[in-house]
């Protein structure tokens, strides 16, 4: 599932392509978003909220796409071949010279600009992590709350509704550089180590958001992560094998595989 970052990145290109732009042609999956009621209106905003991508025109219409785990965007020169099947695609807006098509999103809905304020699934959301001004004290203030005290660190963060923006890869990339065993229950990590860990996921994220390979690893490390998707190869830092699970979600998203290494994140270590 794409992240903040990636979100980000994606929010960039087709700004700068169709912002300010009208629109020329637009359409959605048969029986879906009604997009041709932006046609001949102009782009006026494209923002990002945790994992959830809007694009504002100047009728007061927003297009509001989630990609989930297979959804994606992808932006082409006017005439330019599609990399992906048309039937696939579930929004296009087009413009004199650019082409911004969503192939294979769950969540594509046209709405009314001034709803989003009461949107559900947008209005359930935590503090973005992408954001220049993320507000470190109430997410970790989300993590502290009750409801998530037995959940486990790796689950909590990939809860939308306590910090918006992390995905399965942060998670695991995270606990590793906090030397944090993602199983250990939110309730026996220190305020301390959330701080840190969302601190430093915050610069993470707005780094990567800049574009180029995703990078978590320091400066002198092979490689750009440190074990995200390297079950069986050799722990970066110390050697041992990285192990992986497929982690229960306490906050009812789907299960997600998780990456670790036992020696350089023990259970349930001293906070």
């Amino acid at each position: 599932m794409p992240e903040g970052d990636t979100l980000a990145r994606i929010a960039a290109v087709i700004g700068r392509d169709l912002a300010r732009q009208t629109v020329t042609s637009a359409r959605g999956r048969p029986g879906g978003a009604r997009l041709d009621r932006v046609v001949g209106h102009s782009v006026e905003s494209v923002e990002v909220r945790g994992k959830h991508l809007l694009v504002g025109f100047s009728n007061g219409l927003t297009l509001h796409t989630h990609l989930a785990l297979h959804g994606s965007w992808h932006r082409y020169r006017k005439g330019e071949r599609w990399r992906r099947s048309p039937t696939r695609a579930v929004a296009l807006i087009e413009t004199e010279t650019s082409v911004a098509v969503c192939f294979d999103a769950p969540t594509v809905e046209l709405i009314e600009t001034r709803a989003l304020d009461i949107h559900a699934r947008l209005t359930r959301l935590g503090p973005d992590i992408a954001r220049e001004d993320f507000d470190l004290d109430a997410a970790v203030a989300a993590l502290r709350d009750p409801s998530r005290a037995r959940a486990t660190i790796g689950d909590a963060l990939l809860d939308q509704r306590g910090v918006a923006g992390l995905g399965n890869v942060y998670r695991s990339e995270l606990c590793f550089l906090e030397r944090l065993d993602p199983f250990t229950p939110v309730e026996e990590v220190s305020g301390a180590v959330l701080r840190r860990l969302l601190g430093r996921g915050s610069r993470l994220v707005r780094t990567n958001s800049a574009g180029g390979a995703r990078v978590t690893t320091e400066a002198g490390t092979p490689g750009t992560l440190y074990v995200y998707g390297r079950t069986g190869r050799p722990c970066r830092r110390c050697g041992t094998i990285v192990k992986t699970a497929v982690a229960r979600a306490f906050s009812g998203a789907n299960p997600r595989r998780v990456y670790w290494c036992p020696s350089c994140q023990p259970v349930h270590p001293k906070n």
